[in-house]
């Protein structure tokens, strides 16, 4: 196992790097593994974000029901992608909907499902997070996935929620390299539990803020004053800006200057939000909440630039408000919460997403692509040693 000077000096000696043959990609990759497992959340790092307190492990998979699997393609010198699934509940969805929102913050994305989730409310498949440009061969998947499941024999319309984030800096994303199965196998491999972060998944090639970012995520477990109910939030980053962690200015401090022409090019990107919950909110509510949960990106020093996609999806597993494919009845008289009891919710979406999206990048590995191209991680010794430094501060 590395130590962080180790890790750091590693990552120096490649950024130096001017060839890389396939014997020693094969190296690289042993090693980078070394180092997967040296990494250590945020939380295991003594950062804590908010007051709520995180449930079991501290995951979107802390809400029942829900799954995740991801399938990592690593092949060559230049395909670095993936795919992750988040299954949002257990039996079969198509015929059991459950509530659902989505919230754009800034559309310049390709979210696959959108407008019936929008018009409907409604949610009636997993969840895929991929590559731009695999949007089509996901919806392909899911679409097959539904159609097979027992139950659906007579389906003819099937709604399938994909989305992505661009990994083309790194990953050869024009060689279109993921396939039917590697779609199906992150939907077969799900599983509850602990989910693995970082460079995984549809994180694999993904870049935030000049750093490797990938796959984060956390959650929050409400009192019983409040509710008791729980919230998890997975995140797939690829987004930038100005680096903030727990309020520090950790971009600043680290590029020692002020915001530049090159740190604005580190701003476009995408960052894919899911939020789940046990809570019975209908959708108007989880659109709400997921607009809190939205505005975790802006404590992490995005501001949602131009070329940056960035969606929230929101869910309630509550098994009261599953939404029957067909009916006989004309109407439904589901039990919701208040307005006035959404506030916990709201603070736990909005410290849930703050320390997914700064898992993401602590628990990145360094990834090198197509061009040689060497994506480094965040110096975490480094970063910590600043948000102490500013800690110790005393306005006079």
């Amino acid at each position: 196992m590395l130590s962080n000077s180790s890790h750091n000096q590693f990552v120096d000696s490649l950024n130096n790097s001017v060839s890389m043959k396939s014997g020693n990609l094969i190296l690289l990759f042993l090693v980078l593994s070394t180092i997967a497992s040296a990494q250590q959340r945020a939380r295991e790092l003594g950062l804590k974000f908010g007051v709520l307190e995180p449930g079991k492990f501290n995951a979107i998979t802390d809400v029942k029901g829900v799954k995740v699997g991801h399938t990592t393609l690593i092949r060559g010198d230049s395909v670095r992608t993936g795919v992750t699934a988040i299954i949002p509940a257990t039996g079969n969805i198509f015929q059991e909907k459950l509530p659902a929102a989505i919230y754009v913050g800034n559309g310049f994305g390709k979210l696959a499902g959108i407008t019936q989730v929008k018009e409907l409310g409604n949610l009636e498949t997993p969840i895929i997070l991929t590559n731009t440009l695999s949007v089509p061969v996901a919806m392909d998947a899911i679409i097959g996935y539904t159609l097979e499941q027992k139950g659906n024999e007579r389906v003819q319309s099937v709604n399938a929620v994909v989305g992505e984030t661009n990994d083309g800096g790194i990953n050869d994303i024009r060689g279109r390299h993921i396939k039917k199965d590697d779609v199906l196998n992150a939907i077969n491999s799900a599983s509850d539990g602990p989910v693995t972060e970082g460079s995984v998944g549809a994180g694999t090639g993904t870049i935030a803020f000049g750093f490797k970012g990938g796959i984060g995520t956390a959650s929050r477990k409400l009192s019983d004053i409040m509710g008791g109910y729980t919230l998890g939030v997975l995140v797939q980053t690829n987004y930038g800006g100005m680096l903030e962690i727990a309020g520090v200015p950790v971009m600043q401090e680290l590029a020692k200057t002020k915001p530049s022409d090159e740190l604005q090019k580190k701003a476009d990107g995408s960052c894919m939000i899911v939020v789940a919950t046990d809570a019975p909110l209908d959708s108007r509510n989880l659109e709400r909440l997921a607009k809190r949960a939205f505005m975790a990106l802006a404590k992490t020093g995005s501001y949602a630039s131009n070329g940056s996609g960035d969606y929230v999806i929101a869910f309630s597993t509550d098994s009261s408000l599953r939404i029957p494919y067909s009916s006989r009845v004309r109407t439904i008289n589901p039990t919701i919460l208040q307005n006035d009891a959404v506030n916990g919710l709201f603070q736990a979406a909005v410290e849930a997403t703050e320390e997914a999206l700064i898992n993401s990048l602590f628990m990145a590995t360094p990834v090198m692509g197509k061009s040689k191209n060497l994506v480094p991680v965040l110096p975490v010794k480094r970063v910590l040693e600043i948000i102490k430094q500013y800690q110790k501060i005393k306005l006079p």
